[in-house]
């Protein structure tokens, strides 16, 4: 039976369980259960620290997990990403006191503050950058104030937390995170786990995308499907009313409205928009 971490907590936890539902497998509805076993589909859950994923997938006792790219890297497990899930997004950066300018160059010797020691580390040692990392478990962006560290590396999102602290942005971003799949280095991935990569592939795709339906002049087809190319291509139907055809097509979701718009404008007419709840591609 398939053993699959799952993060028992945290921004991840919610988004992850979901996931798994709308890709067919059964979740637990108490939060106090720490195993559910899913004999339909073969799957043993493990509802874990999202920190200890990584290390249990990596030592072989899971052969797969849910936990963020940050917490994959700072980890330094043995374990490889096989799939993003498309949330839990979330930026590392750098950041400095706003009264003094800094570059990635000006790290070397200093103290860094940061709750992902691990990720911090690689980043500097692949540039050759040789720096002073000090853990924190929290309130990281206090640390400079408080004298332990010279500079922080932390999670960004508006920058706020950091303007509140006395503390600037500087240099390009450590790492862009999101919630993915791992699972061990150098082993071979087993069939019902690339079923369940499939499956949640396929919920990822859904999400992304949307169906689009539109009528069009036969003489505007090839502009048409130029605005909506699809995956590898439109579905075209021909209509009772002559010299129209009907299209279909997938196209990215964020885009929808400003497809209809265009073809609107090339006189395409019964434009609708349908959500996908699965597919395989």
């Amino acid at each position: 039976m398939l053993r699959v971490a799952v993060p028992n907590k945290g921004s991840l936890a919610d988004a992850s369980i979901e996931i798994l539902k709308e890709a067919g497998y059964r979740q637990r509805v108490d939060s106090r259960d720490l195993i559910l076993v899913d004999n339909d589909n073969g799957v043993e859950f493990y509802y874990l620290r999202p920190r200890d994923i990584a290390i249990y997938v990596g030592s072989g006792e899971l052969e797969a997990g849910i936990t963020g790219r940050d917490l994959l890297i700072d980890s330094g497990a043995l374990a490889n990403e096989l799939l993003s899930l498309d949330f839990g997004a979330s930026t590392f950066r750098f950041a400095s006191p706003v009264d003094v300018e800094w570059t990635l160059s000006d790290i070397a010797g200093k103290r860094v503050a940061t709750a992902y020691p691990g990720l911090v580390t690689t980043y500097l040692s692949e540039r050759g950058i040789s720096a002073d990392v000090v853990r924190l478990d929290g309130a990281v962006e206090s640390s400079v104030r408080l004298g332990v560290a010279d500079v922080i590396a932390d999670v960004v999102s508006t920058g706020n937390t950091l303007r509140q602290a006395g503390l600037k942005i500087f240099g390009e971003p450590i790492l862009v995170s999101e919630a993915i799949v791992i699972a061990r280095k150098d082993v071979t991935i087993p069939a019902d786990l690339e079923i369940l990569i499939r499956r949640l592939q396929g919920v990822v795709t859904a999400r992304q995308y949307v169906l689009l339906d539109y009528d069009v002049p036969s003489v505007s087809v090839d502009a048409a499907c130029a605005i909506t190319p699809g995956l590898e291509s439109p579905t075209i139907s021909p209509l009772q009313k002559a010299d129209w055809v009907a299209v279909r097509a997938m196209v990215l979701r964020k885009d929808t409205n400003r497809l209809m718009d265009e073809l609107w404008s090339l006189g395409a007419r019964g434009i609708l928009v349908t959500d996908i709840h699965a597919c395989r591609l």
